[in-house]
Order: structure tokens, then C-alpha cells, then sequence
């Protein structure tokens, strides 16, 4: 049984403000919606916030048209001078989910000081340390608090070599031992699967090597009901501080709510440094603000089977909002089921931001085309060698594939060096659209490029443009009836042989939503020939999204008046942060495109028809 003679005071990060808001919502919270708890939360004593960073800063410009630096400031103004504010960044990958260069992690850590940062937490999901000690750099030079971090993970296999407690110490000592200047070290568990015996020997392993006065920190999820045991193991272990949340942000998902962790220390000697009295008002003003919001029993639910499919809380919330909205959530059970094997074949990187998303992917792909018919490009990279060295050697049929499939050879350089270098076209696009070229704007559209992704739909343009995308997951409302708009009849109309695109407007409780309306005539056919020799049955024929669910157009690669073979692929879908190809069930003509680029459709919006 855990006891200390000698009263110890552990320290506390609370995690509602940033790691909540992704495990529970993906991040889409309206920050004014969270601000007044936060503003509480520092007048009651609490020193220490999680606030930014991980998908706490693309959410924002991405899904709230929010800008997240801006999000930042105001965040800092509220809780005032005094309070360590801390983000969490993704080693070679910053706070996006692709590979920076050097130059780009280095604005990124300038903004983020300036932004109201104090403490940078930093993980790299391979545990490579080369990436840790060359990351860490620019955020010891920009005067932040560097708390470099071990990223732990309950295998879904056995293994002596990888994700033991000796594994993850000998990574501490190396990091310990390398030239960049560390303020604290954290085991970061994201998925909440790593067992109490394995935290405990690491914490005592770890605390054997680290100089005197180093703060050790411990932070998991609840998602398999385990965290609070972690956390007690972890203290045992001489951890200094850990990271617990506050409901309705709380268990599931996201971090045991404190007052579980503080029931939990009671006698043992050991207690938290914060004043519980005050939790419930913080409870309160975070109901009141989240009240609108649709809270997923999945992200909210402890669900043990996150031991054979380690998934952190903080992925697993995105990814379910974005099922529901795809309409897929009925293969979720499937996703899981083929973790394993994609975490093995892989090489057994740790499951957290971006390896998590990569894992999923792969997982997801493999469900939906058959395995490894499709691989995913940050999967593929990541075995390839692009993001670091995996912790195992991966499958060399997958690493064959992968490179088959993307066109890629295998990587053993610099991920850093390899890393494209978005700072000049970040300064060109907006300079192309008459946008004011500041550090700040340059880093919004550089943060949303990926490789093949049309500017037109960069999250960082669009945010400055006034055109952001908006996908909050408020509760359903009763829509009203729709209203169509509808142009003066014209006497003797001339008849039409295609489709005809009108308006739909829907008024939801004030808020204004305009729709396309496509309205396909009887009997419609097509004059021209296709040139395959496969021929058309005359009969338009409209191509739809494979999704059920709303997803974005984010390509059209014919024009109208283009003929095209069965099979042709003739736009691209993004769901679930990949895009997908659509293909033409038929020869024939391209008689009508019924979208552009940027679109959501479902699977009955026609994105084209062909004849």
C-alpha cells in the first residue's frame, strides 16, 4: 500500500481546457464557451493549465473559425500573469500532423512564447531521441519550459524489447545525456494502457538517473478505468506532478476528474496541491458552457477493450465525431478489431498524435478495402523511415508495399531535412491573395499545408478569408420547415435535357443554411459517345459520395464534356482526414459536375452525372 512518512505535496496540471475539450469533442469547442471556467479555475488558486497545442490549435481555424493564437491571448489575459500556461507539440511534427522543417518548428515555438506559452510539452511518437533533442532546441531558445517527454503504450502483443520499463528509462537517460537543456521530464501515456507495475518501475527507474530538484510527471487517460491506479503507481514511484481534469470533462476518454486522484491519496501521506473546494464551481460554469454540446457516450464511456486496441482518448474523440458524420460509426467495432495487426506490422511506435491518426487510418483502410490494398500515406511514411526509427522493424511486406503504393523509397536520413519547406509558399500565398504576410499568418497556412491538398481549401487561407469551415457537435435541434427559393415562372420555358440546380434555404432556429437542389429529368440521355469501347446505355447516371455521411469534395479531375472509361477516377472525398477516390461506374460522357471543390456532400448529393 502506497504511504510516505514525510508529507509530500504532488503537483498538479489541470486538463480541461485543452486535452478535455480533444478527447471529448475533437477540440471543437467555441472558446468563449470554456473561458468563464478558466478565468475561475485561476481565481480559485490553480497554477498550472493545459491551454494549447495538440489539437487545441488546429480545431479552432480548422472547425471554429477561431484563430488560435488569438484563442491564446485571450486565455492568457484571463487567468493572468501568474499561471503557467502550457501546450503539448509532436517532435518533428509541431503541432500539425505531417513533418516541419526546422525553420517552421522554430516560428512556431517564437509564436507560441508570444502567444502566452511558459511550459512546451514535447513527445515524439517513434521515441526517437534525435528528434526529441533537435525539437526541444527551439523551444529552449524561444524561453519556454522544456519538458521533454517518454510516450508509453500498452503493447496488443508481447514483447521483452519494446514498452517495458527499461525500454522507456534507458530512453530518458539518453535524453538526459544529450546537449539540450531539459526543465522536466513526463511519462505520457495517451492511451491509458500502460499497467500500474510498468509506471511504477519506470518512475523509480527514471528518478535513479534524473538530477536532483527535476520535476518527473505522469499523464494517462481513463479510458480502460485504470488511470487513478497509474496515478497512485506513479506517485509511488516519485513522480512530482500529474494530470488530472475536471468534469464533465473528466474519465472516459480524458483524465480522471481530480477529486477521484485526491480520494484515492487519502491517509497515504501524499496529497494534491490544489483546493478541492473550489472544483465545483469550475464543474459548474463548464456545464453551463458546455450545455449545447452533444457529448458522444463513446468518448464519455470507459471501454476496457483500449487494451488490445491502444487508441488515445485524444484520437479516439475526433475520430468518432467524424464516423457519425461520414455515417460509418457501424465499423468502428471492425477498426478496432484490426489494431493489432496494423501496430505490429507497423513497427510499434507509440499510439499517440500523429502515430495514433496513422494507426487508425491504416486500421480503417484495411476494413474498408481489404488489407493493405490501401496504404495510408502518413502509415506508409512512418514505416518507410520518414517520421524517425520505429521502435520495431516493421513488416518488410508492408515496408514493400508502402513504397510500391506511394512511390516512396525507404528513408533513413533526417526527418527535418526531408521535411518540406513551407515557409516561402506559405509567404506566396498570401501575398497572391493580398493577405497581410505576418509570422503568424505564415504559420497558420504553412500548419495546414499537406502534400497534395489544393490552397484553396488550406485551413489558414480560408480562416483569413472569412470562409472557414464550421463543424461544432452542438445537439441535434428540430429544423423548422425549409423555405425554397424560387425564381418567377417564365412563360414557354425552354425544356432542359440535363439537371437543374436550384435553392433550398433552411431557417434552424435563426440560423441561416443554403442547400443545392439538383432536380434530374425523366428520361434524360446524352447525345455524345464515349470513346471507350465500352458503351454507354444512353441514361444519365448520377455518381455519389461512397460515405452515407457528409463529407468534403476536395477534388474534381474532369470537366464537363470530357469522356472518361468505367472506373476513372474522377473526384476525391476527404472523410476521416483521408481523402478517397470516386470513381465512374460507367463509360460515358460527363454530362453535369454538381459541385466545386470544398463542398460537403452526403450520399445523396449527386457529384456529378455522366451520360
Amino acid at each position: 500500500m502506497i504511504f510516505t512518512k514525510d508529507a509530500k505535496k504532488i503537483r498538479v496540471m489541470i486538463t480541461p481546457f485543452r486535452d478535455g475539450l480533444q478527447s471529448a469533442f475533437g477540440g471543437k469547442v467555441r472558446l468563449n464557451d470554456i473561458l468563464p471556467a478558466m478565468e475561475a479555475a485561476a481565481k480559485a488558486g490553480f497554477r498550472h493549465m493545459e491551454f494549447g497545442g495538440g489539437a487545441r490549435y488546429q480545431a479552432p481555424y480548422f472547425y471554429l473559425g477561431e484563430d488560435p493564437f488569438e484563442d491564446m491571448k485571450k486565455m492568457r489575459e484571463v487567468v493572468g500573469p501568474d499561471v503557467d500556461l502550457q501546450i503539448l507539440t509532436r517532435s518533428v511534427s509541431g503541432v500539425t500532423l505531417t513533418t516541419q522543417s526546422i525553420e517552421g518548428l522554430k516560428l512556431q515555438a517564437k509564436l507560441m512564447k508570444e502567444y502566452g506559452t511558459t511550459w512546451d510539452r514535447n513527445f515524439d511518437y517513434m521515441n526517437d531521441v534525435e528528434n526529441l533533442v533537435k525539437t526541444g532546441k527551439p523551444i529552449v531558445d524561444a524561453g519556454m519550459h522544456h519538458q521533454a517527454c517518454v510516450a508509453l503504450m500498452g503493447l496488443p502483443f508481447h514483447s521483452e524489447t519494446v514498452h517495458t520499463a527499461d525500454f522507456y528509462i534507458n530512453i530518458g537517460k539518453k535524453i538526459l545525456e544529450s546537449d539540450v537543456h531539459v526543465d522536466s521530464i513526463c511519462l505520457k501515456d495517451a492511451s491509458g494502457t500502460t499497467d500500474p507495475k510498468t509506471v511504477y518501475d519506470t518512475a523509480v527507474g527514471l528518478k535513479k538517473l534524473m538530477p536532483e530538484g527535476m520535476p518527473l510527471w505522469f499523464h494517462t487517460h481513463d479510458t480502460a478505468s485504470t488511470a487513478v491506479s497509474c496515478y497512485v503507481a506513479a506517485i509511488e514511484g516519485g513522480c512530482d506532478g500529474i494530470d488530472p481534469s475536471i468534469r464533465p470533462l473528466a474519465s472516459g476518454t480524458v483524465q480522471p476528474d481530480i477529486r477521484s486522484v485526491a480520494h484515492a491519496l487519502k491517509g497515504t501521506g501524499y496529497s494534491l496541491d490544489a483546493d478541492l473546494s473550489t472544483v465545483g464551481e469550475i464543474e459548474n460554469l463548464l456545464q453551463e458552457g458546455l450545455q449545447e454540446y452533444d457529448f458522444n457516450p463513446t468518448t464519455t464511456t470507459a471501454d476496457a477493450r483500449v487494451l488490445g486496441f491502444p487508441m488515445p482518448g485524444g484520437a479516439i474523440g475526433p475520430n468518432v465525431h467524424m464516423m457519425v458524420k461520414a455515417g460509418i460509426l457501424d465499423k468502428y467495432s471492425d477498426v478496432l478489431a484490426e489494431f493489432p495487426v496494423v501496430v505490429e506490422a507497423g513497427g510499434a511506435w507509440s499510439s499517440v498524435t500523429p502515430g495514433s491518426q496513422q494507426y487508425w487510418l491504416q486500421a480503417f483502410n484495411n476494413v474498408l478495402y481489404g488489407r493493405w490494398k490501401k496504404i495510408d500515406a502518413g502509415y506508409g511514411k512512418a514505416v518507410l523511415g520518414y517520421f524517425g526509427k520505429t521502435p520495431l522493424t516493421p513488416d518488410p511486406e508492408v515496408v514493400k508495399v508502402a513504397s510500391e503504393q506511394l512511390n516512396m523509397p525507404v528513408f533513413e536520413g533526417d526527418p527535418l531535412e526531408a521535411a518540406p519547406k513551407n515557409i516561402e509558399p506559405a509567404k506566396k500565398a498570401l501575398e497572391e491573395r493580398g493577405l497581410p504576410v505576418t509570422d503568424k499568418n505564415i504559420f497558420l497556412v504553412l500548419a495546414a499545408m499537406v502534400p497534395g491538398k489544393k490552397m484553396e481549401l488550406n485551413e489558414g487561407i480560408r480562416l483569413l478569408m472569412g470562409t472557414s469551415k464550421i463543424d461544432i457537435p452542438l445537439k441535434k435541434k428540430e429544423e423548422k420547415t425549409a423555405v425554397v427559393e424560387s425564381k418567377p415562372v417564365v412563360a414557354a420555358a425552354p425544356s432542359v435535357s440535363g439537371p437543374t440546380i436550384s435553392k433550398c434555404t433552411v431557417d434552424e432556429n435563426g440560423k441561416i443554411r443554403t442547400f443545392t437542389v439538383t432536380i434530374e429529368p425523366i428520361g434524360n440521355g446524352g447525345n455524345s459517345k464515349p470513346k471507350s469501347a465500352e458503351k454507354s446505355n444512353g441514361k444519365s447516371e448520377p455518381i455519389f459520395s461512397t460515405f452515407n455521411g457528409i463529407v468534403d469534395v476536395v477534388d474534381i479531375l474532369v470537366k464537363e464534356g470530357d469522356h472518361i472509361d468505367k472506373g476513372t477516377v474522377v473526384a476525391k472525398i476527404e472523410a476521416m482526414k483521408a481523402t478517397h477516390d470516386i470513381k465512374s461506374p460507367k463509360a460515358g460522357l460527363v454530362e453535369k459536375i454538381n459541385v466545386k471543390i470544398g463542398d460537403e456532400v452526403d450520399s445523396s448529393n449527386p457529384i456529378m452525372t455522366i451520360s
